[in-house]
């Protein structure tokens, strides 16, 4: 394993996760040996503007049972089991840190939704898979940590079928300057590589795919995160929440990324394209 792999891995590795999992949605009243994917929402949406930005991204997909969905990048599996318990489709994630492949399939399981979902320890620059494996490729805030965009992309781009889909929620760079550290996806610069949303875009068409819808949600995801925030501010916070993944230093992450966000540092771009 790579040096880089091996950083990106140290930075999100919590150590006993789905014990820590388990422990808070037990405090949060749900009964841990028969969970609703519902019951994990506000921890399974670990993107900006969470569950409702996968809900968006998913109508856009015109997604249905048939579809075979790669999910890259898929954390703790919360993205598969939503696409995979709303439309009934069978979802693959990899995910570069073992732990979450881990936790993911433990959650499934007690979801009901091991058959329909699928998780592997893998580096999105050398998908496990054929070519033409997938009809949709789906990916929420990775390429963040991917200085290797061209492989990224391309891969993505091999293991499609022609006509299919690659549908992305994620976080590029401003033009404001680099962002403040630390932010959920790197305590510093050294495991970021944001590139500005116009060079993303020419690379995807030099890979031969075609823009079916491109939206800017920057303004949304800024009104979420200070909404967010107050609410911690006043209520506190819940047992069940993102800061479990992001370590003690979370409420420093959150208030960069709300920083960088109203400073133009960072953008947030939700696309779809099709081979």
């Amino acid at each position: 394993m790579s040096a880089a792999h091996q950083a990106v891995i140290s930075h999100y590795g919590v150590g006993d996760l789905g014990t820590r999992i388990l422990e808070a949605l037990r405090a949060a009243g749900k009964d841990i040996e028969h969970l609703a994917p519902g019951d994990l929402a506000p921890l399974d949406a670990f993107h900006i503007r969470g569950r409702d930005a996968s809900r968006e991204l998913a109508v856009l997909a015109q997604l249905d049972a048939t579809h075979r969905v790669l999910d890259i990048g898929s954390g703790i599996g919360g993205s598969a089991r939503y696409l995979a318990a709303e439309y009934g489709c069978h979802v693959t994630g990899i995910d570069l840190t073992e732990e979450y492949c881990r936790v993911a399939t433990l959650l499934s399981e007690r979801c009901g939704l091991a058959a329909r979902t699928a998780f592997r320890a893998a580096s999105a620059l050398e998908l496990p898979y054929p070519d033409a494996s997938f009809d949709l490729a789906w990916t929420e805030h990775v390429q963040m940590n991917v200085a290797d965009k061209a492989r990224f992309y391309g891969e993505i781009r091999r293991v499609l079928v022609p006509g299919g889909k690659l549908l992305f929620h994620d976080v590029f760079r401003g033009p404001a300057g680099e962002p403040y550290f630390p932010v959920p996806w790197a305590g510093d610069a050294s495991i970021s590589h944001l590139e500005a949303p116009e060079e993303v875009a020419r690379l995807l068409q030099s890979l031969g795919l075609r823009r079916r819808h491109w939206e800017d949600v920057t303004a949304k995801s800024l009104a979420w995160f200070r909404a967010l925030l107050e609410r911690f501010a006043t209520r506190g916070r819940p047992p069940l929440g993102l800061h479990l993944l992001m370590g003690a230093d979370a409420s420093q992450k959150f208030e960069n990324l709300v920083r960088n966000l109203d400073e133009a540092r960072i953008v947030v771009v939700q696309a779809v394209y099709e081979t």
